[in-house]
């Protein structure tokens, strides 16, 4: 997906997770993370906003975490929320295509890397906060559904603290029944290996709609949600491992 195109669903996804945080009012829970009330999604979205801003706005090469301010009383918690938020829309619509600085994937485009990962960041919170506030959850198209579960795949468990590892080698596909998109997984005691293709034998298939593989994957809904063929002990691994 193109970078600007991200940096609006990034924006997007912001203003609809403050207004249902709103809704929902700070001392809520949060059904698809328990431990959490509404104020802790906002505090923890707030810090990592402040450190990608920083980041991408002063060119910070090394993973330094910055000291970001803290978050406010409820009273000022969303309005605090939606500042820090439009902060960082600011900083990556004006930041240049060829900027140079940290990313924690391999990335030629750092901007690129940013702007898709606050957007995936924010919309799979923004599930958080729909959740909290009850009713239904706004949807996503396909694509932006599709690149969500390839950042999960090829990014977040292609990096050495992914715990879905297996004693032998065995082998999971994913697959979106609604968009051209299919990954085969390769699990061993090593680091998952993904590649983007549907080659080979499985194991076992997880498919679906994009937006269902999404959610399940990233453990914001069941990963019954899916249809799982073949050994359904690897969807149990994902689900009991795969937490980021």
């Amino acid at each position: 997906m193109k970078t600007a195109e991200l940096i609006e669903i990034f924006d997007r996804e912001g203003l609809l997770l403050a207004d249902a945080a709103a809704e929902a009012g700070v001392d809520a829970q949060i059904p698809t993370c328990p431990d959490w009330r509404v104020r802790d999604l906002l505090s923890h979205l707030g810090q990592v906003y402040g450190w990608a801003t920083r980041i991408v706005g002063e060119g910070l090469a090394e993973p330094v975490r910055p000291a970001v301010e803290p978050a406010p009383a409820d009273a000022e918690l969303v309005s605090w929320y939606r500042e820090v938020h439009g902060r960082l829309v600011g900083t990556l619509t004006d930041a240049d295509p060829e900027l140079k600085c940290f990313t924690f994937f391999p990335s030629e485009f750092p901007l690129a890397f940013w702007a898709r990962r606050q957007a995936h960041e924010t919309a799979i919170h923004r599930i958080d906060a729909e959740s909290a506030r009850g009713g239904a959850l706004s949807p996503f198209t396909p694509e932006f559904a599709a690149d969500g579960v390839d950042e999960l795949l090829v990014g977040f468990h292609g990096l050495d603290r992914s715990r879905v590892r297996t004693d032998t080698p065995r082998t999971l596909r994913v697959r979106a029944t609604d968009h051209d998109a299919v990954w085969t997984m390769r699990l061993s005691q090593d680091v998952p290996r993904t590649e983007r293709d549907g080659e080979g034998a499985a194991d076992c298939e997880l498919s679906g709609p994009a937006g269902d593989l999404y959610l399940a994957l990233w453990n914001r809904q069941p990963i019954t949600a899916l249809t799982t063929e073949g050994d359904e002990k690897l969807a149990e691994l994902w689900r009991e491992h795969s937490g980021i």
